[in-house]
């Protein structure tokens, strides 16, 4: 299985990632180890404690790229960020300050805040999407936002997002609660790939094989579109949303039975 991570904070030095240059070569070996033969680098960006330009970016991509070349290390990386939604994200990038998850610049690395999801997302998402840049709603599993009121992430995919899943999220690092809101928004098809978004060799680490493992148990061809949607967004190319649903409150979720949608 050759995957395409977009999501990895494996720049060392520049965020809660990766420290130093040893580290981020280790994480290299696992993600190759994983399957991974390409990665979006995807450092903190505009979220109030991380700034991280896209000169900066490339150079250390560029850094880092000619250290695994070195060490043997079969993975090539594309600069990337992800970006926090802020009021000033359309300056930023009239500004050119932000890196695309592909060189036609048509696909956004878009974080939320973690605790909610401001009043101003469905107009900023409607400006980004006049301009032909498609947002990709990283981990919105982890949203506290979402997870209350699951109703505005399909709002958000039905005006034209796309979103990212941790694949940790999918195999209970974060716990039961955020593994069975990513199992129904599996379900509800509001999913549409799975990252890594790892950070360290221990907490935050690549869990693609087992969440893969996983979803081709409950539905072969999801998976493979999984990996087909990924390998689209970081070549800029369209994707097709499938139908739609609301993801509906229940008591008990159980994975592998017909959801109530």
């Amino acid at each position: 299985m050759i995957l395409v991570d977009l999501h990895c904070h494996i720049l060392p030095g520049v965020d809660d990632g990766a420290k130093t240059l040893a580290d981020s070569i280790a994480l290299a070996r696992v993600a190759v180890s994983q399957g991974i033969k390409y990665v979006l680098v995807t450092p903190h960006h505009m979220n109030g404690i991380y700034m991280n330009h896209p000169k900066d970016v490339r150079q250390l991509t560029n850094k880092l790229q000619k250290a695994l070349n070195q060490a043997n290390v079969p993975l090539k990386l594309f600069p990337g960020q992800e970006v926090h939604l802020t009021g000033d994200l359309l300056t930023a990038i009239d500004r050119e300050d932000i890196l695309f998850a592909d060189a036609n610049h048509h696909y956004l690395m878009l974080e939320l805040p973690h605790d909610s999801v401001p009043d101003y997302t469905v107009k900023m998402v409607d400006e980004l999407l006049a301009r032909e840049i498609v947002p990709v709603i990283v981990h919105p599993e982890r949203n506290r936002g979402l997870l209350e009121n699951p109703d505005q992430l399909y709002e958000l995919v039905s005006l034209g997002c796309l979103t990212q899943l941790t694949a940790s999220s999918f195999v209970g690092v974060f716990g039961k609660k955020i593994q069975r809101f990513t199992e129904k928004i599996v379900r509800a098809n509001l999913g549409f790939v799975f990252a890594s978004d790892a950070h360290n060799l221990h907490g935050r680490n690549y869990k693609m094989i087992e969440a893969f493992k996983k979803l081709k148990q409950f539905d072969g061809e999801l998976a493979a579109k999984y990996q087909e949607n990924a390998v689209k967004i970081i070549n800029g190319e369209d994707i097709s949303s499938p139908d739609i649903y609301r993801i509906r409150q229940q008591k008990k979720f159980w994975f592998f039975k017909k959801p109530i949608l």
